[in-house]
């Protein structure tokens, strides 16, 4: 049996998106700013070693544009296993659970790049400690290209309150 800590989640709110305009929601990409905020994920996520071996990616195409700048910022390290998820865009937190729990326990790094307020929701939901002050974040939203990161129980024991909330990291842009 998988150890019962040591899985770790990243909730990833899309980098900043062109404004709502002529497009449908779904639709709208990254504005330069946005991609600006790439490199700064990558590298939070290298620095605290988050490199994900699986990541769950909503369709929207500011939320696939964000990880593929991302994944494209890691540099070598190894490809994860990508998912894109219609189910991801207009999700609730307890969707965003449903779909994390199917996982292989196996897995012990998780990446889920999408939607506010359903991210910090999230992390809102699965956080029974942490530091106040990223706890706080996490109630009140978490900005574009901002990750909170969770360490949990293996993926099949996923429940709200079981996690704890390790950082919220913003992009320097």
């Amino acid at each position: 049996m998988p150890d019962e800590r040591g899985h770790r989640l990243v909730l990833l709110r899309h980098a900043k998106a062109e404004p709502a305009g002529r497009i449908t929601d779904e639709l709208r990409p990254l504005a330069l700013t946005g991609r600006r905020q790439c490199p700064d994920v990558a590298a939070g996520l290298r620095t605290a070693g988050l490199v994900p071996e699986q990541v769950l990616v909503s369709s929207a195409v500011r939320t696939r544009q964000t990880w593929e700048l991302v994944r494209g910022s890691l540099g070598d390290e190894p490809e994860p296993e990508t998912e894109v998820d219609d189910r991801l865009y207009g999700a609730r937190p307890a969707d965003v659970l449903d779909l994390v729990r199917a996982l292989d326990d196996r897995v012990r790094h998780v990446l889920v790049v999408g939607h506010e307020p359903t991210m910090s929701g999230t992390a809102a939901l699965l956080a029974a400690e942490g530091d106040p002050a990223h706890l706080s974040q996490v109630r009140t939203g978490l900005p574009t290209g901002s990750f909170a990161v969770l360490e949990l129980p293996a993926w099949s024991r996923l429940d709200a309150g079981v996690g704890r909330l390790l950082d919220v990291v913003r992009p320097v842009h």
